[in-house]
């Protein structure tokens, strides 16, 4: 009765999915794209010196790199475990997540291992685009000092807007279509019913690695792998939350992931929760960073979101705090529902695994 009742649940999820939203996106096929190769699979590599006084620590995060990369692979070195996945020849993209400012961005130490070992494998730093989807957020966090001689940085956007219907570095042939549009907004104007994919996404690059920092979202509950692709490649995003109560982030999430261009150019992620945010997000609040001294890697972005939530569960728990699919709005988290149910429908869209069954978590510790 209650495998029918799953079942029955899982049809109509889909079905509701698909009738809110509609697409246009073609990709061609590729060997990786979610949940990739290693479905199910997470490594978390933790080492208790990677971050010293809130600086991180540069030679203990390349120790974890390494092992993580070679552990998630099972490759028996450094440059065999980025050759899995990328060759000489490929445009890489790095998505960056700059939205917690300077004091909750993934550091340039983990972005120097990264670019290390894509050069490892035969990717030239002139092939590598570091990008963002808006400029003047990754400046302010100081993302393009860290990047050496020829990587390139980019952004789809100059900065955040409330209208966000620009459309100069977003691509017209690939969009997600959704009945949700803005207060004023004319709903028989299919511009406003979609949001496009970057252009650095459709045709800039060939393969994507996604990397995120673990942390809460007032609105999506958290934002890790999917809704740093979500909210991160594509525009006329704000409608998916504009209000505590106008939420829609539990659809919009997995439908803008779901797009071919997006989930067969995904073939990485590597989550930085060095530093991360239990509460307030997604915005930097010192005052909910905590330090779990972890680095996730995994081509399934389902199963290292549901890693990462329930990673933040157990310090919301630790700390007397509700866990955040009960949580009731307050000052630093006004949303009146946090919908992470966008990772389970993002499982049913078939993006990687959201059962605890079926997913496997490999702890690692270094020191």
């Amino acid at each position: 009765m209650e495998t029918g009742r799953r079942q029955w649940i899982r049809g109509s999820l889909l079905a509701a999915t698909a009738a809110l939203t509609a697409s246009k996106s073609k990709a061609e096929p590729a060997k990786f794209g979610m949940p990739g190769p290693y479905p199910g699979r997470v490594i978390a590599v933790e080492h208790s010196g990677c971050i010293a006084s809130g600086v991180y620590q540069p030679e203990p995060v390349r120790q974890m790199m390494e092992r993580g990369m070679k552990e998630l692979t099972g490759a028996p070195s450094w440059q065999d475990a980025w050759r899995s996945f990328f060759e000489k020849g490929d445009v890489v993209g790095i998505k960056v997540s700059p939205v917690g400012g300077a004091k909750l961005c993934s550091d340039a130490s983990v972005m120097h291992a990264i670019l290390d070992g894509l050069n490892q494998a035969g990717v030239t730093n002139p092939n590598i685009v570091v990008f963002n989807r808006y400029r003047e957020e990754a400046v302010q966090a100081g993302i393009p000092k860290w990047l050496p001689a020829g990587v390139h940085f980019d952004a789809a956007s100059e900065r955040y807007n409330n209208v966000q219907l620009d459309m100069g570095g977003y691509d017209e042939n690939h969009f997600m279509e959704m009945a949700l549009i803005k207060p004023g907004d004319n709903p028989n104007d299919p511009h406003v019913r979609r949001s496009y994919v970057a252009k650095i996404v459709t045709s800039r690059v060939n393969k994507i690695i996604n990397l995120p920092v673990l942390k809460h979202h007032q609105s999506a509950g958290v934002t890790i792998t999917l809704k740093n692709m979500s909210h991160g490649f594509v525009n006329n995003v704000n409608r998916s939350h504009l209000t505590p109560t106008l939420n829609a982030c539990g659809v919009f999430i997995p439908s803008v992931v779901s797009l071919p261009v997006i989930r067969q150019k995904v073939v990485l992620h590597i989550v930085d929760a060095v530093k991360a945010q239990y509460h307030g997000g997604p915005g930097g609040r010192p005052q909910y960073m905590w330090e779990p001294k972890t680095l996730y890697f995994g081509t399934d972005p389902v199963a290292l979101d549901k890693t990462g939530w329930k990673a933040i569960d157990a310090k919301r728990k630790q700390v007397g705090m509700a866990p955040i699919a009960l949580s009731k709005p307050d000052g630093a988290s006004q949303f009146l529902n946090c919908q992470v149910e966008h990772i389970e429908i993002a499982g049913m869209l078939q993006l990687g695994e959201f059962s605890d069954d079926k997913i496997h978590v490999q702890q690692v510790r270094l020191v």
